[in-house]
């Protein structure tokens, strides 16, 4: 395990630059990885996966402050500081860059076609236009993907199985936060054909989010599709509430909405802390020679469907027996 100083200096001694202790180390002596973190510093669950990578890297034998030297960044789901970091962590002149989340990864590589690039959590990097195949990539990255955008599909089916009368969707996400979000529209909008209405709602700050749910409201039967988006992530749970307070039956990408109290989520079954580790092998792996090119993009093929029974009921809603059977986590 790593020691509580060490956990001191990476997680807040790294605004500027190396951390301090490292800075002292003789030129050749370490190695150097850029960290571009998607949400805040404050968040424990984003901690939680930086500390699997960093506790990986050491039991893959290497050491803040003696071969390795990290500076990280956390980009709070905003382009303009993701823009800002990636500079700075490639003027810090790494041999590797960890970037996590689309946004982060778009930083990254519009700043360097060359420093080594391992991404987590990048939905279909093949769809983005990241990599033009997921075996034989060529180019400077190399990572795991979270989703595909073919999911779009799934959330109108399974919202309109436990809302039968649903008669619109509204899609909610940052474009500016979640690029990728746009991609989950063609799926939608095929799922959606067959006697709903489907539309995209671009919010841009948190005073956006509430005017945006009364809009949807609004129209009668309406219902709310939140895509993978770190803006929306962030105020999940401001979400959540909102939508049961504005009756709109809801789903999301991610795994833990129903436990905000949203209604639905749809998500890939994907341990992120578990893909920090691989990547935390990856990034081993390019220290020790390897190409990123030569690395094959890791992609989940299992999902998750979870329903919370409370906001059903504040809803007004009868969840049908046959998508209660097949749910992996009910929330009562």
């Amino acid at each position: 395990m790593i020691g509580r100083r060490t956990f001191i200096t990476l997680f807040g001694g790294a605004a500027a630059g190396w951390p301090v202790a490292a800075r002292a180390q003789k030129p050749g002596e370490a190695r150097r990885i850029g960290v571009l973190m998607n949400g805040v510093a404050t968040d424990k669950l984003r901690q939680s996966y930086l500390a699997a990578f960093v506790q990986e890297l050491h039991r893959l034998g290497w050491t803040e402050g003696e071969n390795l030297l990290l500076g990280i960044r956390w980009s709070a789901g905003d382009l303009g500081l993701a823009r800002t970091y990636a500079a700075q962590l490639i003027g810090l002149m790494p041999d590797l860059i960890l970037a996590a989340s689309t946004l982060n990864l778009t930083a990254v590589q519009q700043a360097t076609s060359t420093v080594p690039i391992v991404f987590t959590a990048v939905s279909d990097p093949v769809a983005q236009g990241f990599v033009a195949n997921v075996t034989h990539l060529g180019g400077n990255l190399t990572g795991f993907s979270n989703a595909e955008f073919s999911m779009g599909g799934k959330w109108v089916d399974v919202l309109k199985e436990a809302v039968p009368g649903l008669a619109r969707v509204a899609v909610m996400f940052n474009p500016e936060a979640s690029p990728q979000a746009q991609f989950n529209m063609p799926s939608i909008e095929a799922a959606a054909s067959l006697g709903v209405q489907s539309t995209a709602v671009p919010v841009h700050a948190a005073a956006d989010i509430e005017p945006a749910l009364a809009g949807i409201a609004r129209q009668p039967n309406s219902g709310l599709i939140l895509p993978t988006d770190s803006f929306t992530r962030l105020h999940q749970k401001l979400i959540a509430d909102l939508a049961v307070r504005y009756r709109l039956p809801s789903i999301s990408g991610y795994d833990d909405f129903p436990s905000d109290g949203g209604l639905l989520a749809y998500s890939s079954n994907l341990d992120l802390t578990h893909q920090y580790r691989q990547a935390a092998g990856y990034a081993d792996r390019i220290l020790k020679g390897a190409k990123p090119g030569d690395l094959p993009v890791q992609f989940t093929d299992r999902f998750t469907l979870s329903i919370n029974l409370k906001t059903a009921k504040a809803l007004g809603l009868t969840v049908p027996p046959t998508l209660l059977a097949r749910a992996d986590e009910v929330i009562e």
